[in-house]
């Protein structure tokens, strides 16, 4: 058997600092990683954990360069500038002779492996089962305390799947989402669902194990209140690794609960005021004011202290606004930021003070007690109901409430349907989507008719509200439809109900009361309400005090509540419908632009699977769509809806013939840090 030669390890020595010097041929230039004064501070605290890598210089006895362990050696360096090391302090070092020097330089900084991230989560996790807090750990690793509680909630996923991530079957970001649950059967469970899926993408992992949470960005835990629903009981999911929004409430149910007896709780005190009723809904579907008269109430006048609060607070808002105006500001300082919205909300509640309301008017009119968008308590007072009208009305006005703008009030709200009835709640998304779904066929067949009422409702608001804008376009739709009447006999080429009949919808989308038309038909309205006169008598005089534009703005409005696009499978109307595209031609009505565009709920998870690729296709292209044509409806529909964000994709019903929609705005790239880019402190050498 052969003789096999040792090897010989390079001689190690501890030599005086200042008998150091860094070499120029040393191969990392580039700073990366801890700063110097963290791993001197580093030093400080534990000494040296490495030897430094030197070479003796030709010429100078006793003397040596350091090859490897640049950065260490700077942070010696300036500790012995700090006087806090002896500059003749014995350094401990490996004195290399053979060989060339970038040769060595190199091979220490290639063949160096990082330490794994899992080992370093782990290595948390035993610092804190001594004791040590989050703010020390992060401390003695110059971290942030948060990147402490990242690391040590990734270290509470599921064994399997941590061993999984170890053996790099499974990256670093899908890791980061399975840490949003802390139920081991849970994430194994999501996990083997999709591991052999195309798509196993972070944000799909984070639906599926939060797909029976609710956000707590929507409305109704914002309206609880967090802390409120923790202390109730209720679980929280959190994504430490990306903004969440607050992350998601796990029990609806509780939350339901919750919301119900805190409107109730508010109701109680709006009965108080003696309404004659109060009906409390979270949420009450578009339109249910139609029909009802509502009651004018006399605002509380300003006394002078809270005036002058007033103006002191619109010239703080005008200098600090045209302060960062001048100096091109994209982002505002957090403090400036905070100061506008404080000043902005108090200026908000001096424009809108309760109302006080005639006592004789109260006790014949009622309230609506929901939440508004925000997560805010919404209380709509002083609605009459047409069976509560005082009957003090004289009888040759007495025909009821008249069937186009005006009433006993002056003016009607603008949901009604033809009869002036409030419309039927709308009926639930998710049923109408089970009955939908029930007829699922590949075949591209027509359309549900729910689904082209509630499209074509969709349409009529930004009808509504793109012919509110543009006066001339709605005097003439108006003057047609006189004329249509006037000359054709029983024609019906119009979209326009220019009896001045306004249509509410009897089946909404889940989406209809907060689109963006509805939101600016309803301000447009309640601007208009407060500008004419309690009295209808005194309407003509107002009108006539009007200027050339306000009448105009005040007639397209009008007009544009007499918007009816709706297709109903009971009238077909196609001359409605004909009419509806030459109005919206002439109105360039991009519905992309108005705010719509296709999600799972509204649109691709109640049409066929055909159609989902047909406008991912249309979108996206052919090869888009076959990325997800092998998935499930419920998976395709998610992830088209994904795919078709900021497209302004628009499915035919909601097309403008001659128009082009306008894809919105890219979303941002994700930052959150993959397998191959890790945070610096895991992969820094000393």
């Amino acid at each position: 058997m052969a003789k096999i030669d040792k090897i010989a390890l390079s001689r190690s020595q501890d030599i005086p600092f200042d008998k150091l010097t860094l070499s120029d041929r040393n191969v990392r230039r580039v700073e990366a990683g801890v700063s110097i004064e963290e791993l001197a501070e580093d030093i400080a605290r534990r000494t040296l954990l490495q030897s430094l890598s030197v070479r003796p210089i030709p010429g100078r006895e006793g003397f040596y360069e350091v090859q490897a362990g640049g950065r260490r050696f700077r942070a010696l360096e300036l500790l012995v500038k700090q006087k806090r090391l002896a500059k003749n302090a014995p350094v401990p070092c490996v004195i290399r002779e053979d060989g060339l020097l970038e040769e060595d330089s190199l091979a220490e900084n290639v063949q160096r492996v990082n330490l794994h991230p899992l080992d370093q989560f782990r290595a948390f996790q035993a610092l804190r089962e001594q004791g040590l807090g989050d703010e020390e750990i992060a401390a003695r690793f110059f971290v942030t305390p948060n990147v402490v509680r990242q690391r040590l909630k990734l270290a509470s996923v599921s064994p399997k799947l941590l061993e999984l991530y170890a053996r790099d079957e499974m990256s670093l970001e899908q890791l980061m989402s399975f840490a949003v649950s802390n139920e081991h059967a849970r994430q194994e469970q999501v996990w083997e669902a999709i591991k052999r899926d195309w798509s196993k993408e972070p944000y799909r992992i984070k639906r599926l194990l939060t797909e029976s949470a609710v956000r707590a960005s929507d409305k109704r835990a914002r309206f609880v209140g967090v802390a409120d629903y923790e202390a109730a009981g209720g679980a929280m999911l959190r994504d430490l690794f990306a903004d969440d929004d607050g992350g998601w409430l796990r029990d609806a149910a509780l939350l339901e609960k919750l919301v119900a007896e805190k409107l109730d709780r508010e109701a109680e005190a709006i009965r108080a005021e003696g309404w004659k009723w109060v009906e409390v809904a979270a949420d009450f579907p578009y339109g249910h004011t139609a029909g009802l008269r509502r009651i004018a109430g006399e605002t509380e006048p300003l006394t002078d202290e809270e005036r002058t609060t007033r103006d002191a607070l619109r010239h703080e808002l005008e200098e600090l606004e045209q302060r960062y105006m001048e100096e091109n500001e994209e982002d505002l300082p957090e403090d400036i930021d905070r100061r506008l919205a404080e000043i902005e909300a108090a200026l908000d509640a001096f424009e809108n003070r309760p109302a006080r309301y005639d006592a004789h008017d109260v006790t014949r009119a009622g309230a609506f007690v929901s939440i508004d968008g925000d997560g805010r308590l919404e209380v709509e007072r002083g609605y009459v109901r047409p069976e509560d009208e005082a009957r003090h009305i004289e009888a040759d006005g007495a025909d009821g409430v008249a069937e186009g703008l005006g009433s006993d009030a002056g003016h009607r709200d603008h949901g009604a349907d033809s009869r002036g009835n409030a419309p039927p709640a709308a009926a639930s998304g998710a049923a109408a989507a089970a009955v939908e779904a029930d007829s699922e066929d590949d075949g591209l067949k027509p359309l549900s008719e729910r689904l082209v009422m509630e499209l074509t409702a969709q349409r009529t608001l930004a009808l509504r509200d793109a012919l509110a804008q543009d006066p001339q376009t709605a005097f003439l739709a108006v003057l047609h439809a006189l004329v249509l009447s006037t000359f054709y006999h029983f024609a019906t080429d119009s979209c326009l109900e220019i009896t001045a009949k306004s249509s509410g919808f009897p089946v909404q989308g889940p989406d209809l009361k907060e689109c963006r038309p509805a939101k600016s038909v309803d301000a447009r309205h309640e601007h208009w309400a407060k500008q004419l006169p309690e009295d209808p008598e005194d309407l003509w005089e107002a009108l006539i005090g009007f200027d050339a534009e306000s009448r105009m703005a005040l007639f397209a409005h009008c007009a544009s509540l007499t918007v009816n696009a709706v297709q109903e499978p009971w009238n077909r109307a196609p001359g409605r419908k004909r009419h509806a595209d030459q109005l919206a031609r002439a109105l360039t009505l991009d519905m992309a632009a108005a705010g719509w565009r296709p999600t799972a709920e509204n649109y691709l998870g109640r049409v066929p699977k055909a159609r989902i690729l047909e406008a991912v296709r249309e979108a996206k292209g052919a090869n888009a769509a076959e990325l997800i044509a092998h998935l499930k409806k419920s998976d395709m529909a998610q992830e088209a809806e994904r795919m078709l964000a900021d497209s302004g994709w628009l499915p035919e019903l909601l097309r403008t013939p001659g128009v082009e929609s306008s894809p919105r705005a890219e979303a941002p790239a994700s930052s959150a840090a993959t397998a191959t880019e890790l945070p610096a402190f895991l992969g820094a050498a000393e």
